[in-house]
């Protein structure tokens, strides 16, 4: 994460529960894989399960994203 976007979030995330709740999600995702990369070898099952967990983080930083973009442009028309 840049750290322009980690400035932002910082500001943003006090007023904003829907930021807050996919931030959580975010670093909760992010603790399950380290759980499984600290693994030598995973199960067919653990695996699969690696995959999901991440394609469930990335979207969930697509959204938070999404949301930062939208805040930017909302900044941007304000001071023109």
């Amino acid at each position: 994460m840049e750290e322009r976007d980690a400035m932002l979030i910082a500001r943003l995330i006090k007023d904003s529960k829907t930021l807050r709740d996919y931030m959580g999600q975010h670093q909760e995702y992010e603790k399950q894989l380290e759980e499984y990369n600290k693994q030598i070898y995973l199960t067919t099952e653990e695996s699969l399960e690696r995959k999901r967990i991440q394609k469930l983080k990335l979207a969930g930083r697509d959204k938070i994203e999404c949301i930062l973009a939208e805040h930017r442009r909302t900044e941007k028309r304000q001071r023109a």
